[in-house]
């Protein structure tokens, strides 16, 4: 299967990078070439549009910042659904809301007879690395059958969770859960340095009991060393907790702990803290709100 990748930011890269790895011939195509410099240098191929993309690759993988990209990708002036060629799947890891993605799916299937699995993962720039992805799917088995040894170059578990939208349902929930303990764990390590206690040893000292988790103790040192280093924005975890509320809103569910993470990831962009590391949500809590 040729393969072809639209989108080359801090995941698309290293999972383009695992794919080469894995011997699969792969097309290229990002709105900036500058990024796709050094994929070139390592074996992949360029596109000019995703259009040409589409003529010669069977199975498209997008991973993009927001649903207007893929949108923009997928359906726009040069998009996929543009040509009759060789796309049979496009595989979207990008994380966008469950109705976008459905009317999307539609429109795909309706103008170039393509298929869509919306398949978004979990596990941050090191899983792509290091291929322990976790990725949630929505769509039809046979074919996410036909990608996954694809999707074996770069993630230790692929979950079909139901129809087209179900991947961005369950992405949500795990958004969910991330950033609402993000803020708890950045909490915390505000109470222990008020009252004296060095925040850094928090992981250590909790490690093993009830508190402690994957996320405690990776980022217990994001938090306390100040690495500079952006592994996952600000603005990202923002917009999926903004696509988290309206879900919630649409489907009448109370999120009252989802809300208040989202209004500290709020706080947080409007610091100037977006394009930083959500490691920075420990800025939050010493923002006076009553200037």
């Amino acid at each position: 299967m040729k393969i072809g990748f639209c989108g080359l930011g801090r995941m698309g890269q290293p999972m383009v990078r695992r794919l080469l790895g894995a011997g699969y011939q792969v097309s290229i195509w990002n709105r900036s070439k500058d990024k796709a410099l050094a994929l070139l240098e390592a074996g992949a191929s360029w596109c000019d549009t995703p259009a040409q993309m589409a003529q010669q690759c069977e199975a498209v993988f997008l991973c993009v910042f927001d649903a207007q990209a893929v949108h923009d990708t997928v359906l726009g002036e040069q998009g996929l659904a543009t040509v009759q060629g060789a796309l049979q799947i496009v595989v979207d890891h990008s994380s966008i809301s469950p109705r976008a993605t459905r009317e999307m799916a539609a429109q795909l299937q309706q103008r170039c007879g393509a298929d869509w699995l919306d398949a978004p993962v979990s596990g941050g720039v090191g899983g792509a690395e290091q291929g322990t992805l976790a990725i949630m799917v929505g769509g039809q088995a046979a074919q996410l059958e036909r990608v996954r040894p694809a999707l074996a170059a770069y993630s230790q578990r692929v979950t079909l969770m139901g129809a087209v939208g179900a991947g961005q349902v369950t992405k949500l929930c795990n958004q969910t859960i991330v950033a609402t303990t993000l803020t708890a764990i950045a909490e915390a390590l505000s109470l222990a340095n008020d009252n004296g206690v060095d925040a850094s040893k928090i992981s250590e000292a909790l490690g093993g009991g009830w508190a402690d988790s994957v996320l405690l103790q990776l980022f217990v040192p994001r938090m306390t060393q100040r690495d500079n280093q952006v592994k996952a924005s600000v603005d990202t975890m923002l917009k999926d907790l903004n696509t988290v509320a309206e879900l919630a809103s649409a489907s009448h569910t109370s999120m009252p702990v989802a809300h208040a993470a989202q209004q500290s990831y709020r706080v947080a962009h409007r610091l100037g803290l977006g394009e930083q590391d959500v490691a920075r949500i420990t800025h939050v809590n010493s923002y006076n709100y009553g200037e």
